[in-house]
């Protein structure tokens, strides 16, 4: 996720409380990026979970397992 899609989520949501507001095309384009940004955060999470260990009180050190559903 670039700086410039950033801005224009935040752009497009100021544009949005106008009396304006948006486009069916600016819609879908603030659709599309929101989308992007939630994928980015969730895909950053993961990657530190994945990387996070437990230290258990005998020393011992695992890490975190996906848990099944």
């Amino acid at each position: 996720m670039t700086e410039q899609e950033i801005a224009r989520i935040n752009e497009l949501a100021r544009k949005s409380k106008t009396e304006e507001g948006l486009t069916a095309d600016e819609k879908i384009e603030q659709s599309v990026l929101r989308r992007k940004y939630i994928d980015s955060v969730v895909g950053n999470l993961r990657g530190n979970l994945d990387n996070t260990k437990i230290q258990r009180p005998d020393g011992t050190i695992t890490p975190l397992k996906k848990e099944d559903k």
